[in-house]
């Protein structure tokens, strides 16, 4: 199995959750720019829409989208507080579709230097909103559902890009434990050194 990754990308998330269910894999590095992998091959071969994640399965299946590589990852490999739990499952759904929409959609803009800066002042005060609400849901819980799950790495992966869009993350401190919390996490660590120790390609 080989997961696809650009670093400081939303890739980082399902890295972090292969290494906290130990699953055996390979990382393949691609260029954002180029389209190209870190053994030349071509990236849009493997996922004609361009962008990472991309987890190619040992059957030459590849599975595209976040939220979607990670319910497979969840399911395949039995993360034990979802297992068998349906409403917990779509509880984690939940989640999922709200940070690949509002939070990992309403980024992309922030990203775009042809943008002008009072139009993506628009879209960082929709952000806001949305950090006000996960810091009241992480305020009871210290997690998005009542124990670590895979939407917390998506959620940590996502907020990991808040120093590019100059927004202090410390405007809300529970957001900033949490990020703090996650980033102590062995499984974390690891994926991200992992992440770094690749050659640029």
């Amino acid at each position: 199995m080989k997961l696809y990754f650009a670093p400081m990308t939303c890739s980082l998330s399902p890295h972090i959750v292969l290494k906290e269910l130990g699953v055996d894999f390979k990382l393949v590095r691609i260029n954002n720019k180029t389209k190209v992998t870190e053994d030349g091959g071509n990236f849009l071969e493997i996922n004609p829409k361009g962008y990472v994640a991309a987890l190619e399965l040992d059957d030459g299946e590849v599975i595209t989208e976040g939220p979607a590589i990670l319910t497979y990852i969840i399911e395949k490999f039995n993360w034990k507080t979802i297992d068998n739990n349906n409403l917990c499952k779509i509880r984690l759904l939940e989640w999922l579709c709200f940070i690949s929409s509002e939070l990992h959609g309403g980024s992309a803009p922030l990203f775009n230097d042809s943008i002008p800066d009072e139009v993506k002042n628009i879209f960082k005060e929709k952000l806001y909103k949305r950090y006000d609400y996960l810091s009241d849901v992480l305020s009871k819980t210290g997690y998005l559902l009542d124990d670590f799950s895979p939407a917390d790495c998506y959620l940590y992966a996502v907020l990991l890009w808040l120093p590019n869009f100059n927004i202090d993350i410390s405007r809300w401190p529970v957001l900033d434990a949490f990020m703090e919390k996650m980033s102590k996490k062995k499984s974390v660590q690891e994926a991200i050194d992992a992440e770094r120790n690749t050659k640029e390609c």
